[in-house]
């Protein structure tokens, strides 16, 4: 797996009053684990985020040194980036209302 950017399909012209997600995605090669984490990830991103965000995906098998600017101790590690302020959430993602918790998409009950 390499560093890549996942954009999603244009949206319809809208209002840019809405917030643009940017999300870091880090994994290691292409595990089961890493895989299910970008799979999860863009499901909740399409389902709850449609058109208003980007995926950077960094592998740190091939970009170890990547890891010290987001201090990331596990993988896969997802990092919100914007909207501010910065959000980390670690594991594949399964958790769909833990996600939306974590990325303040919605409130804990």
């Amino acid at each position: 797996m390499t560093t890549k950017t996942v954009k999603p399909p244009a949206p319809p012209a809208k209002p840019r009053a809405e917030k643009l997600w940017q999300l870091r995605l880090y994994v290691a090669g292409q595990t089961p684990k890493s895989l299910t984490a970008f799979s999860n990830l863009k499901q909740i991103c399409e389902t709850h985020l449609s058109g208003r965000y980007t995926i950077e995906v960094i592998d740190l098998v091939e970009h170890p040194q990547l890891s010290r600017g987001d201090q990331i101790l596990a993988i896969p590690t997802l990092v919100r980036k914007l909207p501010m302020p910065v959000r980390k959430i670690i594991g594949d993602l399964s958790d769909t209302e833990r996600v939306l918790v974590g990325l303040d998409l919605r409130t804990a009950d």
